[in-house]
């Protein structure tokens, strides 16, 4: 069994920047490998073309060209034809594609094609009230609607795409996973009254209502500290600086008591986890967010938010707290309960790490994307033979 995926990101030293999606990719094609599956990873986009293999993966970058007319299509016939020499040469049985922008319409490939859904963008621009690109919604739809088969990595995502588009296409759910090896608790001191945030700085992901929260919290904990890590984007509603518009929301006493330490490490991350008290994540659009798990993972109780996706990874009042980000009291409630409550942390903490190795631990998740995979060839076979 030979598969491939096809991404704009992936997360190694060769290539550019990397986030949930890449991290997702990565740890599945290195659960599959180990399991002697054999793996391609194919990256489009990237500013040269390379050949490679790295850890039993082989890696393919298809450079990034620019043509002065008609561009998304000269570079999807330049995808289909690099992909499909890759095909015949190596054997690949299955090209598995993100839906984001519908990188896969208009292209044929000479083996089943399988989207998973992380999210389309106009996905996200549904959950978040913006307004998406013509264009990236009729390759979306279009790319869809051509893949042989679709996965979703939660049943939310996938019912939330079928009624955006219109469409009524039948897929499989199976989530994101994580090497739960790689994120082992600790015995490392919590620092008293710490709160992190980790992941973009980014209206979507609830950053401006945690300001708003924060100043509830320190008014009642005033010995209490936020410390925010991620990337600063651009907002798309004001044209600014989401941190700065963080930070103007903030209260004088908050604000002094408000750290940003702008992009950390991968790596390093896990240490101010393993740090904080209480982990924030008030997202307002994700399909099956990795930092969750991963915060999860290392036994941190979180107040994360209640949406759609929510239910499919935190249990309210078991994992953490589910609340809904604009209701700013509740949530703040529920972050000073956990910041006063040490054993509750701890027991939240522990019941997240064995949900997490119970539905997301990569040995189990592997296992049923290997059998997804194995009941893609058999049908594409089986149809293969009914053509003859």
């Amino acid at each position: 069994m030979h598969i491939a995926f096809l991404t704009p990101e992936y997360p190694h030293q060769l290539t550019g920047s990397s986030g949930g999606l890449g991290t997702s990719i990565k740890n599945l094609a290195s659960s599959l490998c180990e399991k002697g599956v054999e793996v391609s990873v194919i990256l489009y986009g990237q500013e040269s073309e390379m050949e490679f293999e790295d850890a039993g993966i082989s890696f393919y970058f298809l450079r990034q060209k620019r043509y002065k007319i008609g561009g998304w299509f000269f570079y999807r016939k330049y995808i289909k034809k690099s992909i499909n020499n890759l095909i015949r040469k190596k054997n690949i049985d299955v090209i598995e594609a993100p839906d984001w922008t519908g990188i896969t319409a208009l292209i044929d490939f000479k083996c089943s094609l399988v989207i998973r859904l992380h999210g389309t963008d106009a996905y996200f621009c549904e959950l978040e009230g913006r307004q998406q690109k013509w264009k990236n919604r009729i390759f979306e739809k279009k790319a869809l609607e051509a893949a042989d088969f679709l996965i979703s990595v939660s049943r939310f995502t996938a019912e939330k795409t079928n009624e955006i588009f219109g469409i009524n296409r039948e897929y499989e759910i199976i989530p994101n996973s994580i090497e739960t090896r790689s994120f082992v608790p600790s015995d490392v001191e919590i620092v008293p009254g710490r709160i992190l945030y980790f992941g973009t700085i980014i209206r979507k992901k609830g950053v401006l209502e945690l300001a708003e929260i924060f100043n509830k919290v320190i008014i009642q904990r005033p010995e209490s500290d936020l410390v925010l890590i991620g990337n600063d984007v651009i907002d798309n509603f004001d044209n600014r600086s989401t941190f700065e518009l963080f930070k103007n929301r903030l209260s004088k006493q908050a604000e002094e008591k408000m750290n940003y330490l702008g992009k950390v490490e991968y790596d390093k991350i896990k240490a101010y986890i393993q740090e904080s008290a209480v982990v924030v994540l008030p997202s307002f659009a994700e399909a099956l967010p990795m930092t969750w798990i991963e915060a999860m993972a290392l036994e941190k109780a979180l107040v994360t938010s209640d949406i759609g996706w929510a239910e499919e990874v935190m249990v309210d009042g078991e994992t953490g707290f589910t609340v809904d980000p604009k209701n700013y009291d509740a949530y703040a409630d529920r972050i000073i309960k956990l910041l006063d409550d040490g054993e509750l942390r701890r027991k939240m903490g522990s019941s997240a790490r064995k949900r997490v190795i119970e539905n997301f631990a990569a040995e189990k998740v592997v296992e049923k994307n290997i059998e997804f995979y194995k009941l893609v060839i058999e049908k594409s076979k089986a149809l293969d033979l009914s053509k003859t």
